[in-house]
């Protein structure tokens, strides 16, 4: 084998095996956050956006700094004035040159042109200004990328536990399905006992099939959650396997309180990044407003030019040099400077709307993401009592049902209520989860710190009710 197609065979077994890899690996939250910080599509653009304000900050200097440039150039021309003017330069002229007939109709002359050229900007007062605005303008993208980033954290928070939260939902449904089919096979063999009615066997096939048809619709969105977080990690929305967060459930419910204990109490917030974002690009409105206004102000600028003129080639014969300083002033353009001004003095006030309104939602969100959170806790609180309640009734109507001492209807209305119980509960550790992450940014924290969850979310189910008490069902369908 040739030596580039064997290296060109070593790249494709090496890509292969890469994205075999990555298309089997599982994602932890932390994974996630470096992820969505390396390749989301939110961030990309927001770095994309800083990026191109930071080298708007360069142009200004084109008033600041000097300019340098290299001219070279051949002209053939019969122009009288054009003429003597070259033969001049090339330190041709003589005392034929004067010759009348010579002057009028003088003969083609070719001239080869070179010089350098220095251009410095001595007082050019919007340059400064403008400089500075640009400054202020690229500190405000930065701190508007920050600020994205946290915000795309809190996405991936909701959208990675969201995608667990979806498995747990099929997972509990399944168990539903399993103890709906078992009530119904419990009904039949009754009903053939002559100990119930056809219409208990009826019932609980139709409360079968409700079940059924939710399990599907549960199976259908947690496919949907997938792909959305994969969307969210800057991935296509096929690139991910079924099993595609590490965790297998949602944290304990005593490890979310002890995680965010300390969110729930009244503090100060950080420097928030979107408030910066907003104070900064309230200073560029106003730098851009002096812009305006400078450039009004006469400028005033210095030059110098060492030139070649020759008959002969580049950079050759006698040389010329010329230095000058020229002041300009420009008090009236049309009134297009009067547009500016108005202009930059508009979007100077709206920038200064903006720094409130920013400060005002920020003070609002600290509030309702700290009753957020109390409100999603408190939801926990009661979801746990429920998921215990409901279990323990489920299992007392189960045994009364066998007895003959409860109907039908009440059972599956026992059933219908712990599995209900037991997805709310998921559920409200997800609220709590993501009011946190919400809460933490509101404070102008990281919320990629509600990574330390990562470490007991795959041993969180043992807090959990299950989906359904076993000792309901009848002993052909239990589980081993």
């Amino acid at each position: 084998m040739a030596p580039s197609r064997f290296l060109l065979a070593l790249t494709a077994i090496g890509f292969v095996q890469r994205t075999a890899s990555q298309a089997g690996a599982q994602l932890s939250l932390r994974e996630a956050f470096a992820e969505a910080t390396r390749a989301g599509y939110t961030n990309r653009i927001a770095a994309g956006n800083a990026a191109t304000q930071r080298a708007q900050t360069l142009a200004p200097l084109k008033g600041i700094l000097p300019n340098v440039r290299v001219e070279a150039g051949f002209l053939r021309t019969t122009d009288p004035t054009a003429v003597f003017g070259t033969t001049l330069r090339q330190r041709g002229v003589t005392q034929a040159s004067f010759d009348p007939a010579r002057l009028n109709y003088p003969g083609a002359t070719g001239n080869y042109q070179t010089g350098i050229v220095l251009e410095q900007p001595l007082l050019n007062a919007d340059a400064w200004t403008g400089r500075r605005a640009a400054v202020h303008a690229a500190d405000a993208t930065r701190a508007t990328e920050e600020w994205t980033r946290l915000s795309t954290r809190v996405d991936v928070v909701r959208a990675y536990y969201g995608a667990v939260l979806a498995g747990e939902r099929v997972e509990a449904l399944r168990a539903a399905a399993r103890a709906a089919h078992a009530h119904v096979a419990q009904a039949e063999a009754m009903v053939k006992q002559g100990l119930v009615t056809k219409s208990d066997a009826l019932l609980a096939s139709v409360r079968a099939g409700d079940v059924d048809a939710q399990l599907a619709e549960a199976e259908g969105a947690a496919s949907t959650t997938r792909r959305q977080l994969a969307v969210l990690l800057g991935r296509g929305a096929d690139d991910l396997p079924n099993a595609f967060v590490q965790a297998k459930h949602l944290p304990a419910s005593q490890r979310i309180r002890a995680e965010v204990a300390g969110d729930t109490v009244a503090r100060a917030a950080e420097p928030r990044a979107d408030v910066r974002a907003a104070s900064d690009a309230l200073s560029a409105a106003r730098g851009d407003a002096l812009r305006a206004k400078a450039s009004l102000l006469p400028r005033l600028n210095g030059y110098a030019r060492y030139d070649w003129n020759s008959a002969s080639g580049l950079y050759a014969d006698d040389r010329n040099w010329t230095v000058g300083v020229q002041a300009s002033w420009s008090p009236f353009a049309g009134a297009s400077e009067l547009a500016d001004m108005g202009a930059t003095a508009g979007r100077a006030r709206a920038a200064q709307a903006q720094v409130e309104a920013a400060r005002a939602n920020a003070q609002l969100e600290i509030e309702q993401t700290r009753t957020a959170l109390a409100i999603a806790l408190t939801r926990l609180d009661i979801a746990e009592q429920a998921t215990a309640q409901s279990t323990e009734a489920h299992r007392i109507v189960g045994r009364k049902y066998g007895g003959g001492l409860a109907t039908m209807v009440e059972l599956l209305d026992a059933q219908a209520a712990e599995t209900e119980s037991v997805l709310a509960l998921s559920a409200a550790r997800w609220g709590a989860i993501v009011a946190a992450a919400e809460r933490r940014r509101a404070l102008g924290l990281d919320p990629a710190s509600l990574a330390s969850l990562d470490d007991v979310s795959t041993v969180a189910a043992h807090d959990a009710q299950p989906a359904i008490d076993s000792s309901t069902l009848p002993n052909e369908v239990k589980k081993p």
